[in-house]
């Protein structure tokens, strides 16, 4: 399948293009206009500004959907960001579009179908854990169109794009590996699946390449919407000395938040704890006073772009793109000089370039 794909400055994908898993619950638990819609206005971050050329395309006429994980669509990550990327295709082109919440993975097929039969021109399967649903629905509805994220599925009738993770952690492992002050780091993850595994990996090598030393604790949650469970693990976590811990985590990252928010209160100075965000620019939903940095996985802008292709008549069917820094797909956000020194900055940006070039293969999951 072909493999490659290019984001063009502005983090906008080329109209040639061939082109976690997260969160926490919303309680309607089904469908949604865009009036029913939670906020869909793009991260302040200037790569995450609409593309240049937007609103030239008529959609008019058009339905695009999608479908969440059991994160649900308020994960303020990953399933919130490709609907803001489809929000802002309406708001662009004038198409139609909808989501429904997965409560649980059975609701997952279910949810597809119900797109499907109602003649939906593109259904999109948000998600790693998507990946058997939209196979199912797509070998069973041979002339229907869906497109999945953080998968490869194998059908003649779906575009799959899948992102390179573990460079964008790379980095922001490069970040906590230098701003350490004890030494010991933490990575917390949903479910131990590949795409989260990629991250975790990148991660620890790029704390590794800067800082051979530090320690970096590994926690499973095996969960993407109990914020619960990301509090508990990153409370064990910053006990045994932790000062900075990225979650790869979705709405169960919202604990992590939580429970380094908790410790600030108190904490002297010199003991401020840090979390590294994760999907979107997580500073501007839980302050730049706990967020470190973020890993930025543009989800919404390869939503936004597939989503117009299938409006232009080139939709990618039976084809798989991976993105990565070469493409500005993943990386920090401008916000990072907020909490982050320039020396240290200036040492991602090298590390990044020795990535795009080649110098550097980033470890990735098997």
């Amino acid at each position: 399948m072909n493999k490659t794909a290019k984001l063009f400055t502005g983090i906008m994908l080329v109209a040639s293009l061939t082109l976690t898993a997260c969160g926490a619950k919303n309680n309607n638990g089904g469908a949604a206009s865009p009036s029913e819609s939670p906020s869909a206005s793009p991260s302040a971050s200037p790569s995450a500004s609409p593309s240049e050329g937007a609103g030239t395309v008529d959609g008019k006429g058009f339905k695009f959907a999608m479908v969440t994980d059991v994160g649900g669509v308020n994960d303020k990550s990953f399933n919130q960001s490709a609907w803001e990327g489809l929000s802002r295709l309406k708001d662009d082109t004038g198409a139609s579009v909808k989501y429904l919440e997965s409560k649980e993975a059975t609701n997952y097929l279910t949810n597809l179908n119900k797109f499907v039969r109602d003649d939906y021109n593109l259904t999109w399967g948000i998600g790693f854990l998507m990946g058997d649903a939209v196979k199912d629905a797509a070998t069973k509805n041979p002339k229907a169109h869906l497109a999945i994220i953080d998968n490869e599925v194998d059908a003649p009738n779906v575009a799959s794009i899948t992102f390179a993770e573990n460079e964008g952690s790379f980095l922001v492992g490069v970040v906590a590996g230098m701003m350490t002050k004890s030494n010991k780091i933490g990575f917390v993850g949903g479910i131990d699946i590949p795409v989260i595994k990629r991250f975790e990996l990148g991660f620890v090598a790029g704390v590794k390449a800067v800082n051979p030393d530090a320690k970096v604790t590994v926690n499973y949650t095996g969960a993407f919407d109990k914020a619960d469970l990301g509090k508990a693990a990153a409370a064990s976590i910053y006990n045994d000395g932790a000062d900075i811990i990225f979650h790869a985590a979705g709405g169960t990252g919202n604990g992590v938040f939580n429970e380094a928010k908790e410790r600030n209160k108190s904490a002297k100075p010199d003991k401020k704890v840090w979390v590294i965000g994760v999907d979107k620019d997580q500073s501007l939903e839980f302050g730049d006073d706990v967020t470190l940095t973020s890993m930025l996985k543009r989800v919404d802008e390869a939503v936004y772009r597939i989503s117009e292709q299938m409006i232009e008549g080139n939709f990618p069917a039976g084809k798989n793109t991976t993105l990565g820094l070469k493409d500005d797909a993943v990386g920090l956000p401008e916000t990072s000089t907020k909490n982050v020194p320039k020396e240290v900055l200036d040492k991602v940006e090298e590390y990044k370039q020795k990535i795009v070039s080649g110098e550097i293969t980033v470890p990735t999951a098997k």
